[in-house]
C-alpha cells in the first residue's frame, strides 16, 4: 500500500483499538455497564476493520493476469466495503440490541471507577490516533473541506480510519454521558440510553461509508483537477487538434484508465499518426502519473457533425464526429 493508502493512520488505530478493547473488557467484567459491553465490541469491530483495510492493500499490490488484466487495484474498496458492514452488523446493531436489553432490565454500575477511568484512557488514546489520520489525511487533502475530502478521496483508507476514529471518540464520550448519568442518579436506564446511542451512532457512520465505498465499487472518473491535465496534454495544436471524447475512470486509487478519441490532421500518415498518439500518451502521463492505462483513437473531426450530433463532453459513445 503506497503512502497515500494511509498505512501509517491504520497502524495507530489498529494499535489504539486493541488496547481499548481490552480494557474495556476488563471494566464490563468489574462494572457490568452495557456501554461498557458495546464499547468493547465496537473497539474489537474496529480493531477488525483496520486489519481487512490493511489486507485489502496487501492484496491490491498483485500483479495483473489474464483474467484480470487490469490488476487488483479495486481489492481496495472491496474491503472498505466490507468495513461499513461489519461496523453496522457487529458495531451499531449488538450496540442497540446491547441498549435495549439494558433499558428493559436496568442494574446499578459496579465498581465505578473501571469504567470512567477507562474510558478517560480510550477517550486520549482513540485522540492520538485521530490525530494521526487528521495529519495523514492533510497531506492529501490541499484545499477540500473535510466532507469533500471524504466523497472525492479515491484512496479509501484515510476516509475510512477518519470517520471510524470520529465515531469512536464520540461514541466514547456517549458512553461516558451515560454512565455518569447512571451513576448520579443511581438508574442503570441512562447507561442503557448510552448505549442505544452508540449503536446509532455506528449505523450512520457506517451508511456514510457504504455509500461512498459503492461510488468506488462502481467506477468514479478522475477528478475534476486531473481530467483539466489530461485534456491540457492531449491537445498539442498540431498533430492532435481536438479532443471528440474522453472518458475516465479509476482502475483503483493509484491507477487511472484514459479512453479518447482525438483528432488529428487528415493529410498525416500512419506513421505520423502513432507517433503522434506516442507523444500523447507520454504527455498524459507526465501530467498525471496515475494514468498508467491509456487507449486513444484517432479520427477525423468533422464540425457539421459535431454541431448537430450530441455534446461529447456529456454523452458517451461517438456522436459529435
Amino acid at each position: 500500500m503506497s503512502a497515500s493508502g494511509g498505512t501509517k493512520a491504520i497502524v495507530a488505530a489498529l494499535a489504539a483499538n486493541i488496547a481499548i478493547a481490552v480494557a474495556k473488557f476488563v471494566a464490563f467484567l468489574f462494572s457490568g455497564s452495557s456501554s461498557m459491553l458495546a464499547e468493547s465490541v465496537h473497539s474489537v469491530a474496529d480493531s477488525g476493520n483496520q486489519g481487512l483495510l490493511l489486507l485489502g492493500g496487501k492484496k491490491a499490490q498483485r500483479e495483473a493476469t489474464p483474467q484480470h488484466p487490469f490488476g487488483y487495484g479495486r481489492e481496495r474498496y472491496i474491503y472498505a466495503f466490507l468495513v461499513s458492514i461489519v461496523l453496522f452488523s457487529v458495531g451499531g446493531m449488538f450496540a442497540i440490541y446491547e441498549g435495549y436489553e439494558k433499558i428493559k432490565h436496568p442494574h446499578e454500575i459496579e465498581a465505578w471507577y473501571w469504567p470512567v477511568g477507562v474510558l478517560v484512557f480510550a477517550i486520549i488514546a482513540e485522540a492520538f490516533s485521530f490525530r494521526t489520520a487528521i495529519k495523514e489525511s492533510n497531506e492529501l487533502r490541499g484545499k477540500l473541506s473535510w466532507t469533500q475530502f471524504v466523497r472525492r478521496a479515491k484512496a479509501p483508507e484515510l476516509p475510512v480510519v477518519l470517520l471510524e476514529d470520529l465515531g469512536a471518540l464520540v461514541g466514547l464520550i456517549l458512553a461516558l454521558g451515560g454512565v455518569g448519568l447512571a451513576l448520579l442518579t443511581g438508574n442503570g436506564v441512562w447507561d442503557g440510553i448510552g448505549t442505544l446511542c452508540i449503536g446509532v451512532l455506528l449505523i450512520i457512520i457506517a451508511i456514510v461509508l457504504a455509500a461512498e465505498t459503492k461510488s468506488l465499487l462502481l467506477g468514479e472518473a478522475a477528478g475534476t483537477e486531473d481530467i483539466e491535465k489530461i485534456k491540457a496534454a492531449l491537445v498539442d495544436g498540431d498533430a492532435v487538434t481536438r479532443i471528440i471524447h474522453m472518458r475516465t475512470l479509476h482502475l483503483g486509487p493509484e491507477e487511472l484508465l484514459v479512453a479518447a478519441k482525438i483528432a488529428v490532421q487528415h493529410e498525416d500518415t500512419a506513421a505520423e499518426v502513432a507517433e503522434a498518439i506516442n507523444a500523447a500518451e507520454d504527455r498524459i502521463r507526465q501530467a498525471v502519473p496515475i494514468a498508467r492505462v491509456i487507449y486513444l483513437e484517432p479520427d477525423i473531426y468533422n464540425a457539421s457533425s459535431a454541431s448537430a450530433g450530441a455534446d461529447p463532453s456529456k454523452a458517451p459513445g461517438d456522436a459529435g464526429h
